[in-house]
């Protein structure tokens, strides 16, 4: 080889080696267009080159936290410390770790550690300790304030410090001082897709989610490149469909462009990850997109080191097809390979459902109840299975799903849950009164019994619910089957020998409503049945002129009532 050749040759694997080698600011870029996957190609050949530098491991442990991995993302952080002891910035990550496992007291010794010996221009530890208390499971807001404005009196010029007092204003719902906060990080840099996202979001949080959208469009228009934006308008369309008042013809329409914008997120960002493909499923998972997430997981399960999210996407993909056994198998699969930490509500919504669903109500309640604890929006899915359990007649089933949602006065399924279990108590409450007795009607079990009394006594609570309701439509359409189940379980509770009585009180309301209404001949079994049990109290009580007006009632609605006949000829 000639000297030139040589030169050149050296020349030429010197400007490949320049072309390819990447830089800390090359990873937080890909990190600020969530090109994840791009981001920890890059960190870890700088972990591997640059084995001395502490930021290299703290952002690549950002990485494995936005993975849903802190298990890795610690060990990273725990390495930067090691490597690089006068960088205390792996302390923040650690921090943040302990944040997700509810350790605030932990954590913010660590976040000391990281803060307390900083040089006049280091912020970036302060910024860091901010952004974790706006990401933490349980935001601090007021926290991640403070530490933010101790970052900005070091730095007043990185956008990036305004960027996240924003959205630090806008989680304390201070919409003024986050859009004024925003505009500061716009104003530093002009070209920050990130600051007019921000802007779009607060309009998101005043739930004017068709304006959100078309900002949101708007900047796609001017910046098609930035795939975040893509994201957000994916989430809008999400959290618009869970809005009160949506149909289901419309939340099925809004989720379906939601899926659309993530699927364009992919595309923009170029991330072909199989980290970026669970994320996507993740995303279908809180759209309820169970049709394409049983695409995804399907694909997703023939890597074979599988991430323990996949058995969650494979439970719900099998509970949709009514396949409760596989369901269960797999959600336990997961609760056995996955940190509990990476545990969400849903997954225990799942196992309880799936536990119902296969009989194992007991076990069932008790997941059910804990997803409910954690996330109360989960209300309408227990909702919905609890009227398909009654509409199966799984009565049992069904009373003790909605009795969990009968608990909260918030849910739009309040009252529907109070009248549902409220009558499904009053059926399991006879059936088991008829069990207990033999053909003469003497008590023979008297543990059936008792556990009939006590189905009754539940029933009339919540039934008295709905009694005392103020909403006019819940009126309209419970009270007057409420009432009616209201007193025959009063009646279930009563000594017919020596009655008390308690239940002519819902009888006698139950007669003036339908009176009222106007509405005797669509309630003429009713109006029956109440007119003959006040007749039969007050036969009982020798109120013989009132009980025969009772009863002269009955045989105007049905002149050939063998029992009012029956009491009229003892009155005689």
């Amino acid at each position: 080889m000639t000297n030139s050749k040589l030169l050149f040759s050296l020349l030429l694997a010197g400007s490949v080696g320049t072309a390819s080698a990447q830089s800390l600011k090359d990873a937080r870029a890909a990190i600020e267009t969530e090109n994840y996957g791009k981001a920890k190609t890059i960190l870890q050949q700088l972990v591997s080159k640059q084995a001395k530098v502490g930021d290299n491991y703290f952002y690549l442990g950002q990485i494995y936290l936005v993975n849903d991995k802190p298990d890795s993302a610690a060990i990273f952080f725990n390495q930067g410390l090691t490597a690089d002891p006068k960088s205390q910035i792996n302390n923040v990550g650690l921090g943040y770790i302990d944040l997700l496992k509810k350790d605030k007291a932990s954590a913010e010794a660590k976040f000391s550690a990281a803060s307390a010996n900083l040089k006049k221009k280091d912020y970036e530890e302060l910024l860091e300790i901010g952004r974790a208390y706006i990401k933490a499971p349980e935001p601090d807001y007021a926290k991640a304030l403070d530490y933010l404005t101790q970052a900005k009196a070091k730095n007043a010029k990185d956008a990036a410090i305004p960027l996240a007092l924003g959205d630090a204003y806008r989680g304390l719902k201070e919409a003024s001082s986050a859009y004024s906060s925003y505009s500061e990080a716009t104003d530093l840099d002009p070209n920050s897709t990130r600051a007019k996202i921000g802007l779009a979001v607060i309009v998101r949080g005043a739930q004017a989610f068709d304006e959100a959208v078309a900002q949101l469009t708007e900047i796609t228009t001017a910046s098609p490149t930035y795939a975040p934006t893509y994201r957000e308008l994916a989430e809008t369309y999400n959290m618009w469909s869970k809005a009160p008042g949506t149909s289901d013809e419309k939340y099925v329409e809004l989720n379906k462009k939601g899926v659309e914008q993530y699927k364009k997120y992919l595309e923009v960002n170029g991330d072909n990850s199989l980290e970026a493909k669970i994320r996507y499923a993740d995303f279908l998972v809180y759209a309820r997109q169970y049709d394409e997430l049983g695409a995804v997981s399907e694909e997703l399960a023939k890597n074979p080191d599988v991430d323990p999210k996949i058995y969650r996407y494979l439970a719900y993909n099998a509970f949709r097809n009514k396949d409760y056994a596989k369901a269960s198998e797999n959600i336990q699969k997961m609760f056995a390979k996955m940190d509990p930490l990476r545990v969400i509500p849903l997954d225990n919504m799942y196992a309880g459902l799936s536990d119902v669903a296969n009989n194992k109500v007991e076990s069932g309640i008790v997941f059910i109840q804990k997803a409910i604890d954690q996330d109360k929006e989960l209300l309408a899915e227990v909702a919905e299975t609890a009227f398909a359990k009654y509409q199966d007649q799984e009565t049992a089933t069904a009373v003790a799903l909605f009795e969990i949602i009968a608990k909260y006065p918030d849910t739009d399924y309040y009252f529907d849950s109070n009248y549902y279990a409220g009558e499904g108590n009053y059926q399991i409450g006879f059936k088991k009164d008829q069990e207990s007795k033999d053909e003469e009607g003497n008590v023979t079990d008297q543990a059936l019994k008792d556990q009939a009394v006590a189905a009754f006594v539940k029933s009339q609570a919540q039934l008295t619910v709905i009694e005392n309701a103020n909403k006019p439509e819940v009126l309209e359409k419970y009270l007057i089957p409420a009432l009616y189940y209201k007193a025959f379980s009063a009646l279930g509770t009563d000594n017919l020998e020596t009655p008390k009585g308690d239940f002519v009180a819902p009888f006698e309301k139950l007669i003036k409503v339908i009176n009222e209404r106007g509405t005797q001949e669509k309630n003429k079994a009713y109006l029956i049945d109440a007119y003959t049990y006040i007749g039969f109290f007050q036969y009982s009580k020798n109120e013989m002129a009132k009980a025969k007006a009772n009863f002269q009632e009955v045989l105007k609605l049905d002149p050939e009532n063998e029992n009012a006949k029956s009491y009229l000829e003892g009155i005689k």
